[in-house]
């Protein structure tokens, strides 16, 4: 059997935008993983479905994997003959130990890769507005580790650091914080020299105390901030305030949870990124095409004059149902379009293929109203969409005499590996509003946490038949203006 090869990616300082090109490829390309605790799970989206993950855990003194078991890990996989992905928080040669992994991959015969990540320790200053180096304020920057073994002294020359007049920076330290400033002071640094923490540098819950080396400490303990953060000594500091461009951001400080599947979460997580907002991807749902796509191939034999369609994972299943059925979109040569709204019209362009009717308010009651009142005389409607869908379209079709066939090409099924991480939040509060973009995300979200009082729950809803399933549940509910992700985005920067 063929060795696999070994790729050490920098996952980077938190989210998927500040992950490298090449970083997420080899992570899609990925048979395994291997990753750290301090990968987000948008990161870890990306590992497609099939591949092992191994979770090692790794934090502040406590190391569930230790390094030697993580070393024989990587090996053993690699001589599976997977391609494997060593995913580390940060970069993985800053502080992360992957120079030790990479030199036993090299004794035990296995190539290896690195793929360098941007550093917390020069992101989470940029996001709180401090610049490392600045020609008025210092031309050199130091990055320090303040991790100590429990129970053990830093072993850090304060002396040098203080001497170099340059701007510090003290990864994996809040909790070595006074010994940090107790040891800078001690070696001469004046004590009003600026000072500042960073908790959960570069995310929507980013927080910043800015302080001085003497009065950091009791700040930091006062505004109650915890790991992870990193800790910057400097005159640097003093810009913070001046060029801080992310925490007036409308929606920074606002954890949003994303509830689609998966490999539709990103447009929307990418958009409440940018406004500023911390954002979870949890799918509560996926989308499984159907093996048996005998009714479908039978539906082909007949002729049909239109094709509706209500949802863009629809568009994928029915591509995906005709191949199987041995035929592709030349089945359907003759037949126009309709679709239950702009994000099913728009994965359709992708094929090729321009929408003919679309409702101005997507939802199925709508397409089947715009259906019947369209529809001509002995013209025949093929309607393509989920096992279990929704039943006003089949039944307004069907009120209305119109000739029809109801295909299941899909089914929606419900996830609930991310129940433990959803029901911690709730339960801490952390949460200000879970978005819904279809009835059975709101479905899988309560089968996943379970049955619970929702009342004062925030739940953004996409339309008025998602928001109906969420106030059964008693949740408190805000319907966007329009069923379209940008409209989402809006109603919660209007709140």
């Amino acid at each position: 059997m063929k060795t696999g090869k070994v790729t050490l990616v920098g996952a980077g300082p938190g989210g998927r935008d500040l992950l490298t090109m090449k970083g997420a490829a080899a992570l899609r390309a990925a048979e395994a993983v291997v990753f750290d605790r301090l990968v987000s799970e948008d990161i870890l989206n990306l590992i497609p479905r099939g591949a092992e993950r191994v979770n090692v855990g790794k934090e502040n003194n406590h190391h569930p994997v230790p390094q030697d078991q993580i070393n024989e890990i990587l090996v053993r996989l690699a001589k599976e003959g997977k391609n494997t992905v060593r995913l580390k928080g940060g970069d993985c040669f800053l502080f992360g130990r992957g120079g030790e992994e990479c030199e036993y991959l090299l004794e035990n015969g296995v190539s290896f890769e690195v793929v360098p990540g941007v550093t917390s320790a020069f992101a989470a200053p940029a996001y709180a507005g401090i610049p490392v180096t600045h020609r008025d304020y210092c031309s050199s920057v130091h990055i320090i580790t303040a991790h100590a073994r429990a129970g053990k002294k830093l072993e850090i020359d304060f002396e040098s650091l203080v001497r170099l007049d340059a701007t510090l920076v003290f990864l994996m330290g809040l909790t070595a914080l006074e010994q940090v400033m107790e040891g800078l002071l001690e070696a001469g640094i004046a004590p009003n020299t600026p000072a500042a923490v960073i908790e959960n540098g570069t995310r929507g819950i980013q927080r910043k105390v800015v302080a001085d080396v003497m009065t950091l400490p009791g700040k930091v303990r006062a505004e109650g901030l915890k790991s992870p953060a990193l800790i910057v000594v400097g005159r640097v500091c003093t810009l913070s305030e001046q060029l801080d461009w992310f925490t007036p951001q409308p929606l920074h400080g606002k954890t949003v949870v994303v509830t689609r599947p998966r490999e539709r979460a990103g447009t929307l997580s990418d958009k409440l990124r940018a406004e500023g907002a911390n954002v979870i991807e949890c799918p509560c749902i996926e989308t499984v095409e159907l093996d048996d796509v005998s009714m479908l191939s039978s539906a082909l034999r007949e002729h049909w004059d239109w094709v509706a369609l209500t949802s863009p994972a629809g568009v994928h299943a029915m591509l995906h149902a005709l191949t199987r059925a041995g035929k592709d979109l030349r089945a359907l040569w003759n037949c126009k379009f309709a679709v239950i709204g702009a994000g099913t019209a728009k994965e359709l362009e992708q094929y090729g293929i321009a929408a003919d009717l679309m409702p101005e308010t997507y939802d199925g009651a709508h397409l089947a109203e715009i259906l019947v009142h369209t529809v001509q005389s002995g013209e025949r409607v093929l309607v393509l969409r989920a096992e279990q869908g929704a039943p006003e379209l089949p039944e307004t079709l069907a009120a209305a005499g119109v000739p029809f066939a109801d295909i299941p090409t899909y089914r929606t099924v419900y996830r609930s590996d991310k129940a433990d991480a959803l029901r911690e939040l709730l339960a801490a509060g952390k949460i200000d509003a879970v978005t819904f973009t279809s009835a059975s995300t709101v479905n899988g979200f309560v089968n996943a946490v379970g049955e619970k009082d929702f009342s004062g729950f925030s739940a953004l809803c996409i339309g008025k038949q998602t928001a109906e399933i969420a106030e059964k549940y008693g949740m408190k509910v805000k319907i966007a203006e329009k069923a379209t992700i940008d409209a989402m985005v809006a109603a919660l920067l209007e709140e």
